[in-house]
């Protein structure tokens, strides 16, 4: 599958579908429910020192909760998305279906019967949402006795390698002190799927160090080298999502960046196609594409797109996802 501009959509409202909560609902969210202020700053031990970044980010952590839990309570994929364009805002509705991606990749998993929750959101209502609904899917990795490569067999060849950006979140989110001050990788991990993994603990980052522009270039620093370029693409993926610093300090984080400065851009491309693809553009992703990648978000979004084609068709320790990335980041090196 290439995320080419063919068959991209714009996110449609559902007003019109009923809530509809599936049987066992309430089971569900008794066994598998996430406690709201289990996405707090306070509650996860993060670092930073703005109050309106910290309120920021807690936004978003609330909205995947409550796509989460809409997974696990709605029946059926048109129901889930009416009620996610109900409860949150457009400019966080991706943080939703990443929240929504994780519920039905677990119930596929956990729940005996039906295996194709996911493959129906994302043939359906998510398919707006495509990059970040795999992302979601990852997050199981982190709470089941799950193997990368059987989670990959279910997913598309291409961006179901964002599973494990989901994974690397979910551990420096949730056990930073293990994933980020310890700098320990999970055992499970082989290959190519550490550096999946890596991306998305860069990414989680953003929110571990509270969005500060001069602590996270020492964070990733203390990694060893080999790592760094991915968790500085990670990086750039939370600072083109998610937001929340101004020009001066985007700037800042770029100039850190150094030589892997191409490595940030491509995680700003990957956001800036992501939100493009959805229909839900934001004013900080335009930001962080004008000061990172030097271009607009429609033309980072471009450069992500143009380097997805022909693709080949890839192998174990170097994927197609990995040459795709590696296109973008040579557009950059090169100057875009």
């Amino acid at each position: 599958m290439s995320p080419s501009t063919e068959n991209r959509s714009t996110p449609l409202p559902y007003p019109e579908v009923p809530a509809r909560r599936s049987p066992g609902a309430a089971l569900k969210r008794a066994l598998f429910g996430i406690a709201p202020e289990e996405t707090s700053f306070a509650r996860r031990g993060f670092r930073g020192d703005s109050a309106a970044v910290r309120e920021r980010l807690e936004r978003v952590g609330s909205c995947f909760v409550a796509g989460y839990h809409a997974g696990l309570e709605e029946a059926g994929c048109e129901a889930l998305a009416a009620r996610i364009d109900r409860e949150v805002d457009r400019d966080h509705r991706g943080f939703a279906y990443e929240g929504a991606g994780m519920a039905l990749a677990l119930l596929d998993t956990l729940i005996p019967g039906r295996r194709d929750r996911l493959a129906r959101l994302l043939a359906g209502p998510g398919d707006a949402q495509r990059y970040i609904v795999n992302v979601g899917a990852g997050w199981i990795l982190a709470r089941l006795p799950l193997s990368p490569e059987r989670l990959l067999a279910r997913l598309d060849p291409l961006l179901g390698w964002l599973a494990l950006d989901g994974y690397g979140f979910h551990e420096g989110y949730f056990r930073w002190p293990r994933s980020v001050a310890r700098r320990e990788v999970p055992r499970k991990l082989r290959g190519y799927a550490r550096r999946g993994f890596d991306q998305g603990l860069g990414r989680s980052l953003w929110f571990v160090d509270g969005a500060d522009v001069e602590r996270l270039p020492q964070t990733i620093g203390a990694f060893p080298p080999e790592r760094r370029p991915d968790l500085w693409a990670g990086l750039g993926l939370a600072v083109g999502y998610a937001g929340g610093r101004s020009e001066a300090e985007t700037a800042e984080l770029r100039r850190a960046a150094g030589p892997l400065a191409p490595a940030l851009a491509q995680g700003v491309a990957f956001a800036a196609e992501a939100r493009e693809r959805a229909g839900n553009p934001a004013a900080h992703t335009e930001l962080a594409a004008r000061v990172i990648c030097g271009m607009s978000a429609a033309q980072a979004a471009e450069v992500a797109r143009v380097a997805a084609e022909g693709l080949p068709a890839g192998r174990p320790e170097e994927p197609a996802y990995e040459v795709w990335r590696r296109r973008i980041q040579d557009r950059f090196r090169k100057g875009a």
